[in-house]
């Protein structure tokens, strides 16, 4: 939602809305700049399931008041937008409208074709600043969600792989494990046989030179 200040003085505005706990709108209080304009965010909270009949009770008030020259943000109190005698401070009423968030259609907007209304209609019947449930929000969420299991079943696989390295690494140190004890007892043993043939020769000699 777009305000833009048309005088030659600095404007205040609010936002108000009947269901606040629903909606978050960013800045909801504000000074506007003579000539200027300021962009209003008003975000839904994700819903658990959209109304069965989509209509929606909700509404906002802008309100809009004179401010002192060289006002800011800060300035702004409650009582600035009080009416009081010989002070006017214009009010807005905008009804929210739901509607649904269909995948996108080739029919230009505005045509008559399958066009549903885009604005809401405020309650004097001027036409001004549209709202809309489009979706967006759980759309981000469904985003982030999906977001958060990628990082998951990434970081899965890289355990998976880091699991594997080390598995076959051990594997490795096992085996030159199992060589080295091979060679050992080869070793042994044939150590041990020279030591027996040695024996054996000293005792043939011993047994020759006795006879």
């Amino acid at each position: 939602m777009q305000l833009t200040n048309k005088t030659d003085q600095y404007v205040a505005f609010k936002v108000k809305t009947t269901n606040p706990r629903k909606y978050c709108v960013r800045p909801n209080t504000g000074i506007v700049l003579p000539g200027g304009t300021c962009n209003v965010t008003v975000t839904m909270q994700a819903q658990k399931e959209a109304p069965p009949d989509m209509q929606c009770k909700d509404k906002f008030l802008l309100q809009s008041v004179v401010a002192p020259t060289g006002a800011t943000a800060k300035d702004i109190t409650t009582e600035l937008f009080n009416k009081v005698d010989g002070k006017v401070v214009e009010e807005f009423k905008l009804r929210v409208v739901y509607i649904p968030a269909n995948p996108p259609s080739p029919v230009p907007e505005g045509s008559e074709e399958g066009s549903s209304p885009r604005a809401s209609v405020l309650e004097n019947g001027n036409q001004n600043t549209s709202l809309f449930y489009t979706g967006r929000v759980s759309a981000e969420e469904h985003k982030e969600e999906s977001s958060e299991a990628w990082s998951m079943v990434t970081k899965l696989t890289e355990e998976k792989a880091s699991a594997l390295q080390q598995n076959q690494k051990l594997r490795q140190e096992l085996e030159l494990v199992r060589k080295e004890i091979s060679k050992r007892r080869a070793g042994g043993f044939s150590l041990m046989f020279v030591v027996l043939v040695g024996l054996i020769s000293l005792l043939l000699g011993y047994i020759v030179k006795r006879t």
